[in-house]
């Protein structure tokens, strides 16, 4: 429940927030303290805004990377200030930018599945390039849960630049996380299903329906995977989930928690044991642990079967070259997460109120000495549990995911109690923090069910703390209704002093789509582009465009009888040309560059009936290709509001009757 603050504390904090005992600062304090008694602040409210306040010039710290959820997009949000910055438009269509409405049409028809075009998705787990286990801010990846895709994102333009659809599975989850130096990029599946969806009835589910994790080769210099030296390694038909890469003395190794151990499946309809309780019968679930370098070297080596044209090493190969291994691990588990040192994994079951933490030098001591407690149904070795456990802190009820910080503390959400838990790591980190090792600190309540949580740069090898944001489900009676549908809620928690000190400082409500999972990294990391490199540059190739219009280079040109093309240039306040007069059926080629080279001199451009509409930023050219089926007088224009003459910005496209 909150206080109303007394004069007194109300004061206070006006001394803090004015700085200064002169008559301008003392009518500024009594203007504060009159502020914050009119809306009823605490002086927590007023610390925590003088915390998160980013005055105009003043740039954030930090920079959030967040999926996009159900949007299909990515959201770029500043920390401290929780502003949002820009949506990257990814697997779905976004005008404001031209995707898919002009440009970005053939990576997006990449991503088809099977031909058919998917204009949406579910975006899950962004994950940012690494250089030795730290994030370098060159790339991002992020994965469509729904359609098992995996984007590519330039950090010099925050534009997609590739999708690939992955040829093997229907849904991902286990992914995008990238390997220390971002060879690979990691896509596990989730819900087993025969290969490439091919039918098999559900009662077959033991013998034809399949695991699978895929390593996506990355060419950093190309700034794309490598679909050619990509592969992927058949696994038991668990349902995958999250996944994590080993780093520093865990390089090498990867680590994929699994649900659904049962095999359960389903058939609620038939009077059969439901989904939900099923999967979640046993016990204990399966770790699974694979030594992707291995694995690496039997791909090259051949041991591969195709499976719909892709390389795939099987169960059989798998055991036989000792690439994976089981542990136990807590029902239903969410998260697993490599600490910062790459010497524990912290996994966190659903419905254990403790987050297990295991021994990577115990791991790897265990598959030395064969310490296994058996195999799985399908031949797999199991590592004994007590072997290689090193501890588990109860935390409360059900925790989901861990971030760290840099001095010895880990955090994990707590979906059923609303909270984020602080914990002591032990081992080497122990000497960060003056409580016990392996021991609850605190908790903090958050504003509703969250599900992932970020810390700044918390999943590398060296976080910063400081901040950390909470990625609420719910929101409930947090912001004004917009009706029944409400939005999500990320909260950011200072979290840079120790002990229990550890309060929400901003609520941020998200009204798009449903995020998940996001990172946080270091502003001065980044280097994007404010304008691009040359005058007729092409974001999608990163590079000049031979074909890009320029001055004095405009014109429309017919190349047959039923091929035009156009060649524009767009500047303040005009495009040139300004007529462009082409006969019905023609097939019309335009291509187009904005010769501006100040920052923040966008110009769009918009064909209405013919669904085209780009955003073109300084030095940027486009090409874009629409059959002119319908004989007209069509107005084009600039979309974005670039001059006092804005409005006088435009041309008239004809389209002539054949007849």
């Amino acid at each position: 429940m909150r206080t109303r603050t007394g004069f007194r504390s109300v004061l206070a904090a006006g001394v803090l927030l004015a700085g200064t005992a002169s008559p301008a600062g003392a009518q500024s304090m009594r203007d504060v303290q009159q502020a914050a008694e009119a809306r009823g602040l605490t002086t927590a409210d007023l610390l925590a805004a003088a915390k998160t306040f980013t005055p105009t010039g003043m740039k954030d710290e930090y920079i959030i990377f967040s999926s996009g959820g159900h949007s299909g997009q990515v959201f770029v949000i500043g920390v401290p200030s929780m502003r949002l910055l820009r949506t990257i438009a990814v697997f779905t269509p976004e005008p404001w930018q031209g995707w898919g409405y002009g440009v970005g049409e053939e990576i997006l028809a990449d991503g088809d599945v099977n031909g058919q075009p998917n204009r949406w998705g579910d975006t899950h787990h962004p994950a940012l390039s690494e250089t030795n286990g730290d994030y370098d801010g060159q790339f991002l990846f992020i994965n469509d849960k729904a359609n098992a895709r995996v984007a590519v994102i330039d950090l010099r333009d925050f534009e997609t630049k590739q999708i690939v659809k992955n040829p093997l599975i229907i849904n991902d989850h286990g992914g995008t996380f990238v390997t220390p130096n971002t060879e690979y990029v990691i896509e596990g599946a989730q819900y087993s299903t025969p290969w490439a969806q091919e039918y098999a009835p559900i009662h077959e589910y033991r013998e034809k329906y399949k695991g699978s994790v895929t390593m996506w080769k990355f060419d950093r210099e190309k700034g794309r995977i490598d679909e050619s030296q990509s592969f992927a390694i058949e696994l038991p038909p668990y349902w995958q989930d999250l996944s994590d890469a080993g780093k520093l003395v865990s390089d090498g190794y990867m680590f994929l928690n699994s649900i659904n151990t049962e095999l359960a499946t389903g058939g609620i309809e038939n009077k059969k044991p439901p989904f939900e309780a099923g999967v979640s019968m046993n016990a204990t679930d399966y770790l699974h642990i694979i030594d992707w370098h291995k694995a690496e070297k039997v791909y090259k080596a051949g041991k591969t079967m195709e499976v719909n044209g892709f390389p795939v090493i099987p169960l059989n190969v798998v055991i036989e070259e000792g690439l994976l291994y089981l542990t136990p691990e807590p029902r239903s588990p969410h998260g697993v997460d490599v600490t910062p040192k790459g010497d524990f994994l912290v996994v966190a079951g659903k419905l254990d109120p403790h987050v297990t933490v295991y021994s990577f030098a115990k791991i790897k001591d265990a598959i030395a000495n064969q310490t296994f407690s058996g195999k799985d149904d399908f031949g797999v070795p199991v590592l004994d549990f007590d072997s290689v456990v090193e501890a588990q802190v109860e935390v409360g009820l059900g925790p989901l995911h861990t971030q760290f910080g840099p001095d010895g503390y880990a955090y994990t959400s707590l979906f059923l109690d609303s909270a984020v838990a602080r914990w002591t790591l032990g081992g080497p980190y122990a000497s960060g923090h003056s409580e016990p090792d392996w021991t609850l600190v605190h908790k903090t309540p958050v504003h509703y069910n969250v599900g992932h949580i970020g810390a700044a740069e918390g999943d590398t090898v060296s976080p910063d703390g400081k901040y950390l944001v909470s990625y609420n489900k719910w929101s409930v009676d947090r912001f004004f209704p917009t009706g029944p549908l409400l939005p999500q809620n990320f909260q950011l928690i200072d979290i840079s002093k120790q002990g229990s000190e550890m309060p929400v400082i901003y609520d941020m409500p998200i009204g798009v789509g449903e995020p998940h999972y996001a990172q946080i990294i270091k502003a001065d990391k980044l280097d994007p582009w404010t304008v691009y490199p040359e005058i007729g540059w092409d974001p999608q190739t990163q590079a000049v465009d031979p074909w890009a219009p320029r001055p004095k280079m405009e014109r429309v040109e017919r190349k047959d009888d039923h091929t035009v093309e156009v060649y524009m240039t767009a500047v303040r306040s005009h495009f040139t040309p300004e007529h462009v007069v082409v006969k019905e059926g023609d097939k019309v080629i335009w291509r187009i560059t904005n010769i501006e080279r100040a920052v923040d001199a966008t110009h769009g451009f918009c064909v209405p009936q013919f669904d085209i509409n780009l955003s073109l930023e300084p030095g940027e050219t486009a090409t874009f290709e629409f059959i002119a089926d319908e004989p007209g007088t069509y107005p084009y224009y600039c979309t974005e509001f670039c001059s006092a003459l804005h409005l006088e910005m435009m041309g008239y496209f004809l389209v002539e009757p054949r007849e």
